[in-house]
């Protein structure tokens, strides 16, 4: 399971993977935010979900509105993780994507894949109950400015193969 943030990973002000960002408005309640993201980012995200190597949840304050991210990026429809948070604040956010990371390791006893610019703690314990589980963890905290980059994908693809090899 992997669950994918759009702000700071996905959106970034300087994508880069040696290309022209993609570039476009969504809209919450009447109010434009432009995306800037990484085509080949994109690219490879529904590479991997077609694969059926990965299933991808959005875990990302735009849930409520996601359908204007998949389209702009040009992604598959994606499951979520959650739902309702236009009605949360930031703190209630990160508690909701703690707990879907929670439930995927705990609930669903599956590996986990987490991308997130803040959501993932570095120390505390829902990073000891995830770490607890024994269930494989990837947890990958790229830089806001930067997002997702090229070696975080294939630190992924790394992490996917070796969950294969096990499990054959």
């Amino acid at each position: 399971m992997w669950l994918l943030d759009v702000d700071g990973v996905l959106n970034a002000a300087m994508p880069g993977w040696g290309e022209t960002p993609g570039q476009g408005k969504a809209f919450v309640h009447g109010n434009g935010y432009v995306l800037r993201w990484a085509p080949a980012l994109a690219h490879r995200i529904a590479a991997l979900h077609h694969s059926g190597g990965v299933e991808v949840r959005w875990a990302t304050t735009w849930v409520d509105h996601i359908i204007q991210v998949e389209r702009l990026l040009h992604l598959p429809p994606l499951g979520t993780a959650f739902d309702g948070v236009d009605v949360v604040d930031a703190e209630a956010s990160v508690a909701r994507k703690e707990a879907a990371a929670l439930h995927v390791v705990e609930i669903e006893r599956r590996p986990l894949i987490w991308t997130d610019d803040e959501a993932i703690p570095h120390s505390g314990p829902v990073l000891e109950r995830i770490e607890a589980t024994g269930q494989p963890t990837l947890l990958v905290r790229p830089s806001s400015r930067y997002g997702l980059q090229p070696e975080d994908l294939d630190e992924i693809d790394d992490f996917l193969a070796e969950l294969t090899e096990l499990a054959s």
